[in-house]
């Protein structure tokens, strides 16, 4: 068994319980969808300070260049960065995928304020932990972009490319363009948030996935306890997205109480 079947077996109970949450039961119309994307913006951006620190560590983003000792991850992260952070919209303008996630928030109606204004008290790596907490975002949402930034700012590459490959999830977007297909309310109101999950889906295709294990094993290489770390870290993350998916269930589930009517 190779060290990453070792990884995904040792994940595997947890990405059970976060493949079958509750979550997605709770998903079942658009207001469900816009409740949900004001939590799961803060993912999508924390994301891309998981890719940049990867670029950062894997690619050389400094002067003078020098040429990176692994080419092949340096051209799998530029690749990525490229799709993530120069994509370009409906139009074909340049644009980035968090950028097209807030134009389909504000698309449906979802409030955009609270991640932009986070954004704007942001200048340095070194105050993100500290805005965020500050925040008031809801213990979940904290403590998942948190534990990306610990790693940003403490961990190494094996661990970053860890969390990056394992610690993230590909079941919404399909779960979102089911649910707009079932909707009564005509999916072609909404077409900046179907444009973003198709292209989301279509970016993270299956050449991804593999070639980001590749990054972990070429890490890690012959280093135990580089792999040890790894699956902890792997481990950790898909414990606190399953903690953030908890925190948005809870809102979904106060949602529909609040719209129970009151008997008596």
């Amino acid at each position: 068994m190779s060290d990453i079947a070792t990884i995904e077996r040792a994940i595997a109970p947890l990405h059970h319980r976060l493949t079958t949450h509750r979550i997605y039961d709770l998903l079942r119309d658009v207001d469900d969808i816009r409740i949900f994307m004001e939590q799961h913006v803060y993912a999508v951006w924390d994301f891309m300070s998981l890719l940049k620190a990867l670029q950062n560590e894997l690619t050389c983003t400094t002067l003078p260049w020098k040429p990176s000792p692994n080419p092949r991850t340096a051209r799998f992260i530029n690749e990525i960065v490229l799709g993530e952070e120069t994509d370009v919209d409906r139009h074909g303008v340049p644009v980035s995928h968090y950028e097209l996630y807030l134009e389909a928030m504000e698309e449906i109606g979802a409030d955009t304020s609270p991640i932009r204004g986070l954004l704007s008290r942001i200048d340095s790596l070194a105050s993100a932990r500290t805005v965020l907490r500050e925040a008031g975002l809801g213990k979940g949402v904290t403590s998942f972009v948190d534990y990306t930034f610990e790693l940003i700012a403490g961990g190494e590459a094996h661990q970053i490319a860890a969390a990056f490959t394992f610690g993230r999830e590909s079941i919404i977007p399909e779960l979102f363009i089911e649910i707009l297909n079932g909707s009564p309310e005509d999916k072609s109101r909404f077409p900046r948030l179907v444009y973003y999950l198709e292209r989301h889906i279509e970016v993270d295709g299956d050449e991804h996935g593999p070639l980001s294990e590749a990054m972990v094993a070429e890490l890690c290489g012959q280093d135990v306890t580089k792999w040890a770390e790894a699956q902890s870290v792997a481990q950790e993350a898909l414990r606190r997205r399953i903690g953030l998916w908890d925190a948005i269930a809870e809102s979904l589930e106060a949602a529909t109480a609040a719209e129970q009517p009151v008997a008596g």
